[in-house]
């Protein structure tokens, strides 16, 4: 009996751990291929969106050394698809993108996102350098299951 008690205690604090550790595994970072621009992604509520309720996805983008990439200086467009996806099928969702504010992170692009569904979906960002701004396209894709 003592045996098992002390197991579950393990247990126990095994899964306390594990929740404390999971909000800073909600960010997602990844690398546009020509390894210019980075971007972490992240969407609320705690990258567990809810069929029909809006969420805030944001994009902190970073030219390689961690130089911030705002929305004033990139032509940035996202798109919204479910999974799976065919090729020439059209976005379900293209919102808009605004300035957002998180962090050291300034003016990076974010924008809400009402899913109309439970399931998997697809958000790929693509940008150009704006006038005055240099840094090579790119197009980051990122996957996100949306609870009902």
């Amino acid at each position: 009996m003592h045996r098992f008690l002390n197991r579950s205690k393990d247990v126990g604090i095994l899964l306390i751990s594990l929740l404390l550790v999971a909000p800073v595994l909600a960010h997602e970072i990844k690398t546009s291929a020509a390894r210019d621009v980075a971007a972490t992604f992240h969407i609320e509520p705690n990258h567990n969106p809810t069929a029909g309720k809006p969420s805030t996805a944001w994009f902190a983008l970073t030219r390689r050394g961690g130089q911030v990439i705002p929305l004033a200086q990139c032509n940035c467009q996202l798109a919204v698809y479910p999974v799976p996806r065919k090729a020439r099928n059209a976005p379900l969702i293209k919102p808009t993108l605004s300035k957002f504010n998180i962090e050291r992170y300034k003016g990076v692009p974010a924008t809400t996102i009402t899913f109309p569904k439970a399931g998997i979906y697809e958000l790929k960002l693509s940008g150009t350098a704006k006038p005055g701004a240099n840094f090579q396209p790119f197009s980051l894709s990122y996957r996100v299951t949306v609870g009902g």
